[in-house]
């Protein structure tokens, strides 16, 4: 059953579907009146749906009773130094499928791209995009924030989380997994990956001052997207069964 967002403001015993959501629907899909659909709010709530009407901006619906899925613990957010290319858009896609909270894109020292001005706010808005169509096709009703870019530095002495993990090519670090088994059961998790080069000395040494734990991830480099994915795993693994 094709599921589409429909915002919490939205939701009523009927409800119009608009936007983009509803021209996907009517134009693309081409569904018609009487054909089901299902919805989701974004905050675990869904519900299944009949098309009342239909017409190329809007779908008029009525929503049956309503499903509520419980926030994954603990809450992962995702500090990602900005990948070159559209590898960005392939870590928001699979870090919605292993189910973040968050994603905080950051500009650092050794960042290829670079993302300011005007076209930080598209950037973002299509991130969240993404981040949309990976949970209307993972079947995730609780849809990430993609946060406004920052940079390191200042959102560094902003950081937050119970529990706060930087993956460190340093020597002598300690295994992701030793520092997981050690952790109490926290609420929130952050997970600071960086570029490609890596953290500079400098923003390696102020993440440790603001309280992250530097983690190794093995014995092989791991590309920026593998990092991410390799971490969001150990962490989604070590804590779900708590």
């Amino acid at each position: 059953m094709a599921r589409f967002y429909l915002s919490p403001e939205a939701w009523g015993a009927q409800a119009l579907l608009t936007g983009d959501e509803a021209k996907h629907a009517a134009q693309v899909l081409r569904l018609r009146r009487g054909d089901r659909i299902t919805v989701f709010d974004g905050r675990g709530r869904s519900a299944a749906a009949e098309i009342l009407d239909v017409s190329k901006s809007e779908l008029r619906l009525e929503l049956g009773a309503a499903v509520s899925a419980p926030g994954l613990v603990p809450e992962i957010c995702l500090a990602q130094a900005v990948p070159k290319g559209k590898t960005m858009d392939l870590i928001v896609q699979k870090a919605v499928e292993l189910g973040v909270h968050t994603i905080q894109p950051l500009i650092t020292r050794h960042t290829v791209v670079q993302v300011d001005g005007d076209d930080a706010p598209r950037k973002s808005a299509k991130w969240q995009r993404v981040a949309l169509e990976a949970c209307k096709q993972c079947g995730q009703d609780l849809l990430p924030e993609v946060l406004p870019v920052r940079d390191f530095a200042s959102w560094t002495e902003d950081s937050t989380g119970d529990l706060k993990i930087i993956a460190s090519l340093l020597p002598g670090v300690r295994s992701l997994r030793e520092i997981l088994r050690e952790a109490a059961s926290p609420r929130q998790v952050t997970l600071l990956v960086g570029p490609e080069g890596d953290f500079s000395a400098a923003e390696g040494a102020a993440a440790m001052e603001a309280g992250f734990l530097p983690a190794s991830l093995g014995s092989i480099v791991l590309r920026a997207e593998t990092a991410a994915f390799f971490g969001i795993s150990a962490i989604r693994y070590e804590f779900m069964s708590r």
